[in-house]
């Protein structure tokens, strides 16, 4: 991929994400994405935890950054969309490191990012400073921007996930204090996640006055409810893995059960399926 073509792919995920009403599914390799982009996706997500799951760990940067710029280029070779990384943390808790992590994911072709607030252990508090993390998101602008890359950053905030502040008018006034923060500091979207009452969206989009990313959970709304009440993106995170998990534990009771494989046949990806889904990239 050319500077060129990477620039222009990114330019185009962010008319999408300007736009609205995206629905953007997250992939945990190569296989998965490629299932996303032949299902007409404009544009796919890599999920941290999908990717650490499949490799056997846990969540929260127990995967190094070598290790998941590799799966990420795995997905970014797989697919021809524009494919927006989650990069937790940013491996490390200084600007220098997150602009590090940036150059690495824009090397193997990514054109946007997720950049969490979580401390992951990194700090004695539970998220990064306001002024920190400002600092943090604008040294991954200042970094695409050297290379001439209009990255998406994709600013996630744990306020809601980590259940901070008293009760829900607290944690949205800490959310909107960060969000604007985040936006001014060079992030195009406030990453929201746990949040899916729509009333609780209309309040932070009218507060924050930005656009505002969420994350599909479930029993959450329908994206069409939350994009009614100002979400401009909705993602699956790691929800599409997880249930691919569900899956395969039916599969492994039934068959350890019962000998039987029916929980397989009523979901089978054929085999001339799966052959002719990578053979434009073989």
């Amino acid at each position: 991929m050319t500077r060129f073509d990477q620039a222009s792919l990114a330019t185009h995920f962010r008319d999408l994400n300007l736009a609205g009403r995206l629905l953007l599914p997250n992939a945990w390799d190569a296989a998965s994405a490629r299932i996303f982009e032949e299902a007409g996706f404009p544009a796919i997500g890599t999920t941290s935890a999908g990717i650490a799951y499949a490799r056997g760990l846990g969540d929260g940067q127990r995967i190094g950054r070598e290790a998941m710029v590799r799966e990420i280029a795995s997905v970014v070779a797989a697919c021809e969309r524009p494919i927006t990384a989650d990069i937790e943390a940013g491996y490390g808790p200084a600007p220098a490191d997150v602009a590090e992590t940036i150059d690495a994911v824009l090397d193997v072709g990514a054109v946007g990012v997720n950049l969490e607030d979580n401390t992951a252990g990194m700090g004695e508090a539970p998220l990064f400073s306001v002024a920190d993390q400002a600092r943090r998101i604008a040294a991954a602008r200042s970094a695409a921007e050297q290379r001439g890359i209009p990255l998406v950053i994709n600013a996630r905030t744990d306020t809601f996930l980590l259940g901070l502040g008293a009760d829900l008018d607290e944690r949205i006034a800490m959310t909107v204090v960060r969000g604007q923060a985040y936006l001014e500091a060079g992030a195009d979207l406030v990453f929201v996640p746990l949040l899916v009452d729509p009333d609780g969206v209309r309040r932070l989009v009218d507060a924050i006055d930005g656009p505002i990313s969420l994350m599909a959970l479930p029993g959450a709304p329908a994206a069409e409810v939350l994009f009614a009440a100002g979400a401009r993106r909705v993602s699956l995170g790691q929800m599409a893995m997880l249930a691919t998990l569900g899956t395969l534990r039916d599969i492994a009771k039934e068959l350890r059960d019962t000998g039987t494989w029916t929980s397989i046949e009523r979901s089978f990806y054929g085999f001339g399926e799966a052959e002719a889904l990578f053979a434009r990239r073989t």
